[in-house]
């Protein structure tokens, strides 16, 4: 091979290098110009020192460039390049990926155009390829195309489907719990995270699919010709490939993605309308447990215009002084002779129309928004000033407070803690601070200083709803506490089978051994009660059994204007 710097110029080229080197020095975009009788090509100073050239004049160009070309779309390459080469096409128009210096594959736009001799035969090939991130076209981290041009490919699948009369799908994905990665480490890694997810699911997509990078942590799909059978095979073969545990800068990480998908035309004929539903969809997917595909529907849709409305209408009455919120209490009763001992406080909203909001609906949008920050500030508050009250009548009584993972982070909660108690003229002991969601807790150092100043301060912590949901005994490993309250889930089968009596008997004593108190939530039967106290030896109960959750007014007139031991209430109404 001959080198490089000492190519010379063929006359076609000598004939058009002034007006070429006028171009390539008032532009960003890299140039090329070919000689098409000799195959001889002149490229502009600035593509040889981005990507891997051995110089500016080269007799084989693709023998350099081929390689550099992504896998996935080298045929496409090669294939438009053959059609000007051999004549079937004038002009080279493809968006595709090229490894650089620096081994990174980014987006470029090539264009390129036949120009003829007088007597009309081929003769130059010259045309201009752009970086697509420098025109705001690709993600400069994953090097992806971006939103601008995910919009460009839903409005071309659309007048596809206008010309054929054959819809498709629009998947919108975004991973889980990824800002608890952001937030352990930083921008950076979540920057490489993002990186290998995107390179993970690209390596298992058809060649002719495209992987568009959106806003935050969300990537988006385009299928045309799609049903759900084959909308399901893909987004399994996403999970498929994110199923094992990757390296980044040493550390393991590990994502799941949730999903939302929209057919098209069946939920919308425009690019606005189709990515709006495919977005309500995955932000369901979530609510729903994540790790799942949601598919549009008007029901599904409505129901999250009800979330996006109730989550303006909760910032109001935050704003407004925390306006139509209130907390209802359920008693909590010594095991061994039914004394009632406590409360815990349960948290409720009626809208502003007057209705009363189920908690799961509204508790979920709170922590989405941290705004249970400032709402459990103004619970703590109110626990605290209504439990000085009732000691007033039960010198011992304490009421427990739940406390979201975010609340934990919020370093001036607990200051905020001791000062109300110093107020109020409350002793420490006159609050249990119950920590909720404790399967999505990404430090549990940190959590544990926390809770220790708290505990030295002498307010007690309990871990609510141990046996549901996540793995339980890891957090009973991780968190220090004082109780631990075990949830109706793994107790209503208990007068059933040996299995679960000896579990909850089995956890109960783990807890004693290392001098934790144990409470049963949710005991609505008396033979419940009797199991669990002269078996299983649980220390308090909480349930339907004694009492349903009340309001702070009827609780006082049921509760603590009567005797101090309670009394096994009526058959449990449905819940």
């Amino acid at each position: 091979m001959r080198k490089m710097n000492r190519i010379p110029l063929s006359p076609n080229l000598k004939r058009f290098k002034f007006f070429f080197d006028l171009l390539k020095r008032n532009t960003d975009d890299y140039l090329f110009l070919m000689d098409l009788t000799t195959s001889l090509i002149m490229v502009s100073p600035n593509l040889v020192q981005d990507f891997e050239l051995p110089g500016e004049i080269m007799d084989d160009f693709d023998q350099y460039w081929l390689p550099l070309v992504h896998p996935e779309e080298r045929t496409n390459y090669s294939n438009s390049i053959s059609e000007v080469m051999h004549h079937r096409s004038r002009e080279h128009m493809l968006d595709y990926r090229v490894k650089n210096r620096k081994g990174d594959y980014v987006w470029i736009r090539c264009r390129g155009t036949i120009g003829f001799d007088r007597d009309g035969t081929p003769n130059i090939f010259t045309g201009v390829m752009t970086r697509l991130s420098q025109r705001n076209q690709a993600d400069e981290v994953t090097g992806l195309l971006n939103k601008y041009q995910f919009e460009r490919g839903v409005k071309s699948a659309l007048a596809a489907y206008r010309s054929t009369g054959v819809g498709g799908a629009v998947m919108v994905l975004g991973l889980d719990n990824f800002k608890i990665i952001n937030e352990t480490h930083n921008r950076v890694v979540g920057d490489h995270v993002l990186k290998e997810v995107s390179r993970q699911i690209e390596a298992i997509l058809p060649p002719d699919f495209t992987l568009y990078k959106l806003d935050g942590d969300e990537f988006a799909i385009v299928y045309p010709q799609a049903g759900e059978k084959e909308v399901a095979e893909l987004f399994a073969s996403i999970q498929g490939c994110l199923a094992h545990p990757y390296e980044v800068d040493g550390r393991q990480y590990f994502n799941t993605v949730s999903a939302g998908t929209v057919f098209y035309p069946q939920g919308g004929k425009d690019y606005l309308v189709l990515h709006k539903h495919a977005e309500a969809a995955m932000d369901s997917a979530k609510r729903a447990g994540k790790n799942r595909n949601c598919i549009f529907s008007k029901e599904q849709y409505n129901r999250w215009v009800r979330s996006i409305t109730m989550r303006d209408s909760l910032w109001d009455s935050v704003e407004n002084g925390c306006e139509g919120f209130s907390l209802f209490f359920q008693p909590q009763v010594s095991a061994v002779n039914r004394e009632l001992i406590g409360a815990e406080s349960l948290l409720r909203w009626r809208n502003p129309k007057g209705r009363m909001v189920a908690p799961m609906e509204f508790i979920p949008i709170l922590e989405e928004t941290k705004l249970i920050v400032p709402v459990g500030k103004w619970i703590y508050e109110e626990v605290v000033r209504i439990c000085k009250r009732w000691r007033e009548v039960r010198p011992k009584f304490c009421i427990s407070v739940n406390l979201s993972y975010e609340q934990v982070k919020d370093l001036s909660f607990k200051n905020f803690a001791l000062d109300c108690l110093k107020r109020y003229d409350m002793p420490a002991d006159s609050v249990v601070l119950e920590l909720t969601e404790s399967k999505i807790v990404a430090d549990w150092s940190f959590v544990n200083k926390q809770f220790d100043d708290f505990r030295q301060a002498g307010i007690k912590i309990a871990m609510d709803d141990f046996g549901t949901g996540y793995s339980s005994l890891a957090s009973f490993k991780n968190l220090s506490c004082d109780i631990v309250k075990i949830d109706r889930e793994f107790v209503k089968k208990i007068l059933e089978n040996d299995f679960d009596k000896q579990l909850v008997e089995y956890v109960v004593a783990l807890c004693h051994s290392m001098g934790i108190k144990a409470c049963i939530e949710g005991v609505e039967d008396i033979e419940e009660y009797n199991l669990l106290t002269k078996r299983c030896k649980a220390d308090a109960i909480q349930g339907y059994l004694f009492g349903h959750p009340e309001s702070e007014e009827n609780f006082e007139e049921k509760f603590l204007k009567g005797p101090k031991y309670l009394e096994p209430c009526s058959p449990p109404q449905s819940r």
